[in-house]
């Protein structure tokens, strides 16, 4: 019997093994498909969920198959000059998103996760002391709990009864990576001229020097299954769109995707939960789902592994609903938006101009893109955010230099941590799940999210293992209530 079952095999389910296993979770991961798909549905990670890698100590691997380009103009493709967002990783990572599920499977596997591929859950019943999941071809296995990673489409939520409510596709893109004969200059010269009033039209090379472009066009309308498009179906809807099918020829994919936008009616029912697409899918504008999905399964792993081990504090596992969906509710409105702004009707065109008009303010570019980027997440962490510090509470706090090295050095263990500048505080009964962090020197911390003192000197504060503040700087009597809250009884 293993502690969690993940159903899926994507970058949420991976991240979330990986979670797990810091905790010594024991985790199976199920994957229907038996190889990993080739097709490029996301090209970036985005500021918080850099943060997340930096703070598992992953960032570097990544780095050295990413490219980094500046933020700005993501929203939308509303061009706004680049934001003053807080962050040390003040970047884009353009990364394929096969790359970025091969390096996370990787790291699930390297922390001991049981990943199968090949493997198509078909049901499952769960009782008083756990799950049996039901395997195609009469297999099964059993867990205490298990998670939904299987997409949109969620055998998972489909079993649970979960209701998705939204809207369904209106709109729909072809997708693919083909070679071309076109030359640079015209294919330079298309993408100038086309977007000027179709924003969902696009062709350019993907580097490699191979000769391979990326090429999205709008479909003629919306199928009524997930079947990949023909190269003669491209080529017909890029002569209709761009006056040219660019000679397109040789696809290494093709493949389609709609603007649907829904959310489940809730994330978990008794030992099952949700995560990623299974709990919510959106427009890919603006490049968020793979990070809003990376980003769930670092705010689930912790609790989650906290409520096997039998030592989470009430409504903790509870908690991962109310802080995440929210969130993405959020991210739903705002591809909503995008896709007003993106269409080509005289109003829609109207509002693009006005909300460009606006983002020339350096305010709003910075909300738009925080909005996307994800670093402006504040959490319910159960106190007010008044004064200095405070208001740092339900934030995720950002890496500065500290105690030799940097804030998120010590982050690794996946465990809370309690940066104490003046040696005055203690974790005593919280040890074995909280780290104790003393440096009694100045530190510089420029761009810091609260001015002040805080700009010359960390201040105390208690982080959860996401990251997330949860105490900063206020009485020190208050920390043990605060650390019972978000890690249990004392030992």
């Amino acid at each position: 019997m293993f502690d969690v079952i993940i159903v899926g095999g994507g970058p949420t389910a991976t991240m979330l093994a990986a979670e797990l296993r810091l905790h010594g979770t024991s985790v199976l991961v199920l994957e229907k498909e038996p190889e990993p798909t080739p097709v490029v549905r996301s090209l970036g990670l985005h500021v918080r969920s850099i943060e997340v890698l930096d703070q598992r100590g992953l960032l570097e691997r990544f780095l050295d198959r990413g490219t980094k380009h500046p933020l700005g103009s993501q929203f939308a493709a509303i061009p706004t000059s680049t934001p003053d967002v807080d962050t040390a990783h003040a970047y884009i990572l353009a990364i394929p998103q096969p790359v970025v599920d091969r390096l996370l499977e990787q790291h699930a596997v390297e922390a001991g996760a049981d990943v199968r591929r090949g493997c198509e859950v078909t049901g499952l019943v769960q009782d008083d002391d756990g799950v049996t999941v039901e395997v195609a071809g009469g297999g099964a296995e059993r867990a205490r709990y298990v998670v939904g990673c299987d997409g949109g489409r969620s055998t998972v939520r489909k079993l649970l009864d979960i209701g998705f409510p939204g809207e369904p596709t209106q709109t729909e893109n072809l997708l693919g990576e083909v070679e071309v004969t076109a030359p640079p200059e015209e294919l330079r010269a298309a993408m100038a001229e086309v977007r000027r009033t179709q924003l969902r039209f696009g062709i350019a090379p993907i580097g490699g020097g191979d000769g391979v472009h990326r090429v999205t066009v709008p479909a003629a309308g919306v199928s009524d299954d997930r079947t990949p498009p023909t190269l003669d179906e491209l080529r017909t809807r890029l002569v209709a769109v761009a006056g040219s099918d660019f000679g397109v020829h040789s696809p290494r994919w093709l493949s389609r995707f709609g603007d649907a936008t829904r959310l489940a009616d809730r994330y978990r029912v008794g030992r099952v939960l949700l995560a990623g697409d299974a709990a919510h899918v959106h427009p890919p504008l603006g490049g968020q789902g793979l990070n809003l999905g990376i980003q769930d399964a670092f705010n689930l792993g912790w609790k989650l592994a906290a409520e096997v081990a039998g030592r989470a504090p009430e409504g903790l596992l509870d908690s991962y609903e109310s802080e995440r969906r929210p969130v993405a509710e959020d991210v739903l409105d705002n591809t909503r938006a995008q896709t007003v702004l993106m269409a080509t009707d005289a109003r829609s065109q109207a509002v693009r101009g006005l909300v460009a008009e606006l983002a020339g303010i350096d305010e709003v570019s910075r909300r738009l893109t925080e909005k996307i980027v994800a670093t402006a997440v504040r959490y319910d962490v159960g106190e007010p955010a008044c004064g200095e510090r405070a208001a740092l509470l339900g934030l995720r706090m950002r890496d500065v230099p500290w105690a030799g090295g940097r804030l998120y050095d010590h982050m690794r263990t996946g465990r809370g941590l309690l940066v104490d500048p003046l040696g005055t505080l203690s974790v005593d009964g919280w040890a074995d799940r909280v780290d104790h962090v003393v440096e009694r020197t100045r530190t510089e911390s420029a761009g810091s999210p609260v001015d002040g003192d805080f700009a010359d000197a960390v201040p105390p504060m208690l982080l959860r293992p996401d990251g997330h503040v949860v105490w900063a700087g206020g009485d020190p009597a208050a920390l043990p209530e605060r650390l019972t809250r978000w890690f249990g009884a004392p030992g």
